[in-house]
């Protein structure tokens, strides 16, 4: 089996492969205080949770929480004795790219990138809803061509509620209108149905500066609640990185 981890700036994504089957996928809070012992309890728990007996053949980490890596390179080295591969320079992804810095893209849009390119018709876009707002196109051949990054949905949602005294923190749950009635409904209208607008406006100028994808596809932990109201066509991956971290692993081992 392949134990793959995605370290982002909000939660760790596990996922556990074998051999192309995904066999579970499992959350854990990223906290850059706790250390490596701590953490390899947790992702034991997790481990014996979904597998009752589990022998693993390989691991692979994308992170891009630099301070947290070697910390999750031992202890996942603690639970499966297996030396992680980590995502970085020298590793073969089969991905060319074309941004001006190489080395400033993250590894998980790189993991993202490889898994539409080996799921979906090329070329494509990428929507990744984590705690950066990230779109990004995949071209034909196989190149990371460019995108963009927002403020995430989380971050605008508490910094709006933190220097806004008067107003609360709110679910991510579309209201029946876009002109609302009270705050709360307001908040989740500017917030849903605006990131949604965004999404939308940005995919509008994406495809008038590339030309027309094939495919559209949405990631991320915060992508469900948002994709379902924008107006184009996206089809919902959530396990889109993890997948693209079992090819760059078969590309590599």
């Amino acid at each position: 089996m392949l134990l793959a981890l995605d370290i982002g700036n909000s939660n760790i994504t596990i996922g556990a492969f074998d051999k192309t089957e995904l066999i579970f996928t499992a959350r854990m809070k990223t906290d850059r205080l706790r250390t490596e012992n701590q953490y390899a309890i947790e992702l034991l728990d997790i481990l014996k949770l979904y597998i009752k007996e589990f022998t693993f053949g390989g691991a692979i980490i994308s992170s891009v929480v630099p301070e947290l890596t070697e910390i999750i390179r031992k202890a996942v080295f603690d639970v499966t004795a297996c030396e992680p591969m980590i995502i970085g320079p020298g590793i073969k992804t089969g991905l060319n790219v074309a941004t001006h810095n190489a080395g400033e893209i993250g590894a998980d849009l790189i993991a993202g990138a490889v898994g539409v390119s080996e799921k979906y018709p090329l070329p494509a876009i990428v929507v990744d809803l984590g705690t950066a707002t990230k779109m990004y196109i995949v071209s034909e051949n196989k190149e990371f061509v460019g995108g963009m990054i927002a403020p995430g949905i989380r971050i605008s949602v508490d910094a709006l509620s933190k220097e806004c005294s008067q107003l609360p923190t709110v679910s991510l749950t579309a209201p029946k209108k876009s002109i609302s009635l009270n705050t709360t409904e307001s908040m989740q209208s500017g917030i849903v149905f605006g990131f949604a607008s965004l999404i939308d406006g940005m995919l509008e100028r994406f495809t008038a500066e590339y030309g027309s994808v094939k495919s559209v596809v949405a990631t991320g932990g915060l992508s469900k609640p948002i994709i379902k109201n924008c107006k184009n066509s996206i089809t919902l991956d959530e396990n889109l990185i993890l997948d693209g971290l079992r090819a760059i692993y078969n590309k590599n081992a």
